[in-house]
């Protein structure tokens, strides 16, 4: 093993900072867990602007392709975003090259993460999505590893921090759906346009990758039934109230398929005691029973949190298949 694990990093948002934040704040603690230095040698990002953070000893590439192709990098950080287009291009070529890819880009690995496994095990590289799914809440290596000799019968989530923001604030406050997602887009919970979120969409991605790393199937994200909150009303709430029960949009995997919709739920329900942006997954597995995990879905710290641990772990030399089986095996 080489002294030092030297990475790239292409997008400099707010997990892209984060991510250089601990690596730059940490370093004695990251080198004495990961065994050995691990060194940025080059950033990408679409400008230079100023991020308030010193990046003067890093290479500064123009294209976020040209990753791939430096010399020095042994891992490719991908937190540009989009399901196609530079970042499917970056992660591609990376894999390609041999080299190893951590990224939070659920909606590429959603519509490509069969096509880059298969190019992975071939190069015996390895790819850490870890932050892709649930922002800082561990669930990749729950599955792929804490519950590898359990049988998987069911998952269920709460996985868009937006969404529940907005139903569990609607059931709070007895206001409107529109007013609530106002808010939230103020707040810089909800983008702009919101699609992606209130429509179901994001939490499907991530719902996608969970079905396959608990059944061993491939990801297939137009196999998924999506419904989104968009319609949920204030008097959907109060109805739910009535009857001792919250909504909350739920995603359910099992190995016949998945669903992602709003759902009256209990409030004896774990998952109805989330609320505002957490996120919540629910394993059912034999022979350990039922799992549950909580915290940060998203947001600067947590989901850079996923993203450092999982360098952390191709830096140790821990390449594992990427849906907990070979790609090729993948039904």
């Amino acid at each position: 093993m080489i002294d030092t694990f030297k990475i790239g990093i292409a997008g400099l948002g707010t997990v892209g900072c984060g991510v250089i934040e601990i690596l730059q704040n940490h370093k004695d603690m990251i080198k004495a867990r990961a065994g050995r230095e691990i060194e940025i040698v080059a950033v990408s990002a679409r400008s230079q602007k100023d991020r308030g953070i010193d990046m003067s000893a890093y290479d500064w590439c123009e294209k976020s392709a040209a990753l791939a192709d430096h010399e020095q990098i042994d891992c490719v950080v991908e937190l540009m975003g989009g399901d196609d287009g530079p970042a499917k291009t970056l992660v591609q070529s990376t894999l390609e090259s041999g080299k190893h890819v951590v990224t939070a880009n659920k909606a590429l690995l959603a519509h490509h993460g069969y096509d880059f496994a298969i190019i992975a095990e071939q190069q015996r590289a390895g790819i850490g999505y870890e932050a892709a799914i649930a922002g800082g809440i561990p669930v990749v290596k729950a599955l792929r590893e804490g519950l590898a000799a359990n049988q998987i019968t069911a998952i269920s989530g709460i996985l868009n921090g937006t969404c529940n923001y907005i139903l569990s604030t609607m059931e709070d406050t007895g206001r409107d759906f529109d007013d609530v997602l106002a808010e939230a887009q103020s707040l810089g919970y909800a983008e702009t346009p919101p699609d992606l979120d209130i429509d179901g969409i994001d939490a499907a991605h991530k719902l996608c990758l969970l079905s396959a790393l608990g059944f061993g199937v491939k990801p297939d994200f137009d196999r998924l039934s999506i419904e989104g909150i968009r319609n949920v009303t204030a008097a959907d709430i109060q109805t739910a109230k009535n009857k001792d029960q919250v909504i909350r949009l739920i995603g359910k995997a099992t190995k016949e398929g998945a669903v992602m919709k709003p759902e009256y739920i209990p409030v004896s329900s774990p998952l109805a005691a989330i609320k505002s942006a957490q996120n919540a997954v629910l394993i059912s597995a034999d022979p350990v029973g039922d799992i549950f995990l909580t915290g940060a879905g998203a947001g600067r710290g947590p989901t850079a949190s996923a993203v450092v641990a999982d360098i952390i772990d191709l830096a140790r030399g821990n390449i594992r298949p990427v849906f907990g089986i070979s790609a090729l095996n993948l039904k």
